[in-house]
């Protein structure tokens, strides 16, 4: 009989949504071929009887035959009568197949990595939330998004372009969706931006990966809030840069440090990375008078301004603050948005608003990551846009959200209240909570996970040596009565950690 790992990846074949399109018995036909050739089912051993497997695997048996006689006619199996099934002689020649793994200590040697590799390996990268658990930080509602609006403008795509839609995309965007985000930042954010100006990419991570090696060397300096968004830091490091951490506090990133530290560090920093909209993890608004004395920073520094306005669509008090680019009359400031929190993740469309002479640059290094971003998807969304859609979507959506943003406030304090603090936000997605008490954090988080909820520590957010623990909550994904299933269960979770 197989071995449990053996049977375990036999298991992951068959249930993979990347094999879903093939018959059952040709992903077991191809599972049990990859353990040929990667040498873990070696030559002479003998597989499960059809009967044996086919009951383990929860198939018929039926399947498991024409698994194997596939097998038997490509070489890789002999079947003989009255003894069962073995692997064949003839795999030892088969291409591609390497030897039975040996059990000694240079099996598993790590392959030798480039500094910038083993930065990006040892962060781990950025790992989105696949699923909609409760509670994962910006995830948006789905299941309102107006589908049969977004068949009906991608069909007008197709009808008009043709097999045109289906070619490559120019580097920089297609030029509707360029000149629709131009309109649209510039009329609802207060942007000072042209289509021109505009370069669409898959995501503001993309972004934020560009901004740290097309403006910034290994070794240099850059201000970042601390907290701070996780993905920002993490393309930072991995590009060398030195992080230097502002503290944060309620109206946003404390401009004295940061001018201070500009006097007062041997290496002059060279740019500066804000979510001033809603800063990440916190939600608190930078206020204007810092966002004007980070950009005369950026003039006197010529420095940049990295402006990540992720969510800014999803303000509840008032109307958002004009953004920092808008601001800026000097052109230091790069603007990142994304369409991943205010329409839906699969669409993975970004953007940065430039300063003309980044434009070409900009353009050039994107060629070297993928190239370009599908057509059909922009050219659809350009349309989304200019048909007042998007608007309408972000309106129903921010009302949408407002809501669960209180309800989970309120749940907050009547089942949590022993363990966290709520910091409802002005605005976003997500919710921070701190705690009150001594809960361990990190034990806290992986019991949740287990339960089904994913919650974002803080901790790792800072840089600070003793900053509060606690968790993000993300709201926008789960309705009023899935609010509070949820928040009942992690109440049982921390009291068990706490008990």
């Amino acid at each position: 009989m197989f071995k449990h790992a053996q049977l375990e990846s036999v298991k992951a074949w068959i249930g993979d949504p990347a094999q879903g399109t093939l018959p059952l018995h040709a992903r077991v036909q191809r599972a049990i071929r990859q353990l040929i050739l990667d040498g873990v089912l070696d030559v002479g051993k003998p597989l499960p009887a059809s009967r044996a497997l086919a009951k383990s695997l929860e198939i018929s048996r039926d399947t498991v035959e024409s698994a194997y006689s596939q097998l038997h006619a490509e070489g890789f199996i002999e079947r003989r009568v009255g003894s069962g099934s073995f692997i064949s002689e003839r795999a030892k020649r088969l291409p591609g197949r390497v030897k039975p793994r040996q059990t000694n200590a240079n099996s598993d040697v790590a392959p030798r990595l480039s500094q910038r590799g083993s930065a990006m390996y040892h962060n781990g990268g950025v790992r989105d939330f696949l699923k909609p658990r409760p509670f994962a930080p910006g995830v948006p509602e789905t299941r309102s998004f107006p589908l049969q609006i977004w068949e009906r403008l991608q069909r007008q795509v197709l009808k008009e372009h043709g097999t045109q839609a289906l070619l490559h995309s120019p580097p920089e965007g297609m030029e509707p969706l360029r000149r629709a985000i131009a309109d649209y930042v510039s009329l609802e954010r207060g942007a000072r931006a042209t289509p021109e100006r505009v370069l669409v990419l898959t995501s503001s991570q993309q972004a934020l990966t560009l901004c740290a090696t097309v403006l910034l060397d290994a070794g240099d300096h850059i201000f970042v809030e601390d907290p701070v968004y996780h993905g920002a830091r993490k393309a930072f490091d991995a590009a060398g840069l030195k992080c230097l951490p502002v503290p944060v506090d309620e109206d946003g990133l404390q401009v004295q440090h940061l001018l201070e530290s500009s006097k007062t560090s041997g290496e002059r920093p060279r740019a500066v990375f804000l979510t001033p909209s809603h800063q990440f993890p916190t939600g608190a608004t930078l206020s204007l008078d810092r966002r004007l004395a980070i950009i005369e920073w950026a003039r006197a520094h010529q420095g940049w301004i990295i402006e990540d306005d992720y969510d800014s669509e999803f303000h509840y008090a008032s109307k958002p603050f004009a953004c920092v680019q808008g601001l800026d009359p000097n052109d230091r400031t790069i603007y990142i948005g994304t369409f991943t929190k205010s329409l839906f993740p699969g669409l993975r469309i970004g953007y940065m608003v430039l300063p003309a002479p980044l434009v070409a640059p900009m353009t050039a290094a994107r060629t070297l990551l993928d190239g370009h971003s599908a057509p059909i998807p922009q050219l659809t969304l350009a349309r989304f846009i200019e048909g007042g859609h998007f608007g309408a979507h972000v309106r129903t959506m921010r009302a949408v959200y407002a809501e669960r943003r209180d309800v989970l406030a309120r749940l907050v304090r009547e089942h949590l209240s022993d363990f966290v603090e709520a910091k409802v936000p002005a605005g976003g997605m997500q919710m921070p909570c701190v705690f009150t008490r001594d809960v361990p954090e990190p034990e806290v988080v992986e019991a949740a996970r287990r339960a089904g909820i994913d919650l974002l520590g803080l901790t790792a957010l800072h840089s600070s040596n003793h900053p509060r623990g606690g968790f993000l909550m993300g709201f926008a994904a789960h309705a009023p009565h899935e609010l509070d299933a949820a928040v009942k269960k992690l109440a049982i979770i921390l009291r068990a950690q706490c008990s």
